[in-house]
């Protein structure tokens, strides 16, 4: 690639033929969703490839289980490993054929230009938004008042690095300015080394996390880091005798290829910098939007916090506070609207349904697992941080006295930052 005249090798062009396939294939099941209207079209495309990986598990790889999860929260469905499977297959396929009929073709160059073009928008985008979310913090939330109670070694792995990564907005700006800053870097020619460079390892730092505390994002996170080591594969010789050898090395070829027409050229100046601005103004606007709803700072529900029960009344008999007893209530925590957990005596932890109507001064639970076993219950205030439940639950008479603890008193929170330390305060 040094020479742009020069043919290439019958090993370059099956590589670069491999890749155009697997990339193009890659984005096609993987879109980043930022362009307008995007998740509409994949929502409509992807049902007949829905039917073929669930063919392909069953009866070409002969599963061992039905393929019935699509990519969700998780991208790491069975159906995901099908997806990569099935595009590595079609691409080696492609690519022999390709070799076998065409060799006539001398070089890709222009075809290789346009490839990283597609391959480093599509890193950069998606890098993008990694970003914003992180600087606006919405990807890692502060401890909800759940959280704060779960015991470590209860939590899962993934828990463990959402609630690490969590507690410092400070850490968040850190992952957030240099996973925005390999993005910016990717969206321009003259950058474009230095922005794989940066994404290697912003990318590969996100891989490394994914792998080890097992965040069901692996496959996604690896696509990047081998996009960025593509983007990196032309310039290889000039990176090792620059960082590595202490050599001079010549200046990459950057020349992007010219249209005949002079609109033409005009045109895709216009899409580049109006994609680009697109992209920086809906990724804001999109944060912004969610840091209202979703953000640390962001109104919490109704009864939001711990509340330790000091007394609990069924069906007029005082229940002791007996460790071994599996139904009456120790705590109660309020995190989410509409949703809150039971801890009982024996220190088991149940999700319920929660919806206090501020106006009535009403709750209404209820376990998802029955929706027809509906408690209704009337709260008040009698003193500060003192709360009153009476009603119905589960068909049983109820008053539960609690007090609202103060959130304050976790070292995890008031601990704070400390510029001088006389000994470390490891706890």
């Amino acid at each position: 690639m040094t020479k742009a005249a020069a043919p290439w090798s019958f090993t370059q062009k099956l590589v670069f033929r491999f890749f155009l396939v697997l990339f193009l294939l890659y984005i096609f099941f993987n879109p980043n969703g930022v362009l307008p209207y995007s998740d509409y079209a994949y929502d409509f495309y992807i049902q007949p490839f829905h039917t073929l990986m669930v063919w392909i598990g069953k009866d070409i790889l002969h599963l061992s289980y039905p393929i019935t999860v699509f990519t969700n929260g998780s991208g790491d469905t069975t159906y995901d490993y099908i997806v990569i499977f099935f595009i590595a297959v079609v691409s080696l396929i492609a690519a022999i054929t390709w070799s076998l009929i065409d060799k006539k073709t001398k070089t890709y160059n222009k075809l290789f230009y346009w490839l990283c073009v597609i391959v480093r928008y599509y890193v950069a985008i998606t890098m993008v938004s990694y970003g914003f979310v992180k600087v606006f913090k919405l990807q890692f939330p502060f401890f909800s008042p759940d959280r704060l109670l779960e015991l470590y070694g209860n939590s899962s792995s993934m828990g463990l690095a959402w609630n690490f990564l969590g507690f410092s907005k400070g850490y968040n700006y850190v992952m957030g300015f240099a996973e925005l800053s390999s993005g910016v870097l990717l969206l321009f020619r003259r950058t474009t080394t230095l922005g794989a460079i940066v994404t290697l390892v912003v990318a590969g730092n996100i891989m490394a996390i994914n792998y080890c505390f097992d965040v069901p994002v692996k496959l996604l996170s690896t696509a990047l880091v081998v996009m960025a080591l593509f983007l990196l594969a032309k310039d290889i010789y000039r990176v090792v005798n620059f960082f590595f050898l202490n050599k001079p090395t010549n200046a990459a070829n950057i020349t992007a290829p010219v249209f005949r027409k002079r609109w033409q050229n005009i045109a895709i100046i216009i899409l580049k910098y109006g994609l680009i601005l697109y992209i920086v103004i809906i990724n804001i606007l999109q944060s912004l939007g969610a840091l209202i709803k979703y953000g640390d700072e962001s109104p919490k529900p109704p009864l939001y916090g711990i509340y330790n029960i000091e007394y609990f009344i069924r069906n007029n008999d005082t229940i002791a506070p007996l460790a071994t007893d599996t139904t009456r209530w120790k705590k109660l925590i309020v995190s989410y609207p509409e949703y809150s957990f039971v801890q009982f005596m024996n220190d088991s932890t149940k999700g319920f349904a929660f919806k206090p109507d501020i106006i009535k001064k009403r709750i209404e639970m209820f376990s998802y697992n029955d929706t027809t076993k509906k408690s209704n219950l009337v709260y008040s205030f009698p003193q500060k941080d003192i709360l009153l439940l009476t009603g119905k639950l589960d068909s049983n008479s109820v008053v539960i006295k609690m007090k609202k603890y103060d959130l304050k008193n976790f070292r995890l929170i008031n601990r704070g930052f400390h510029w001088v330390n006389e000994y470390p305060y490891n706890r």
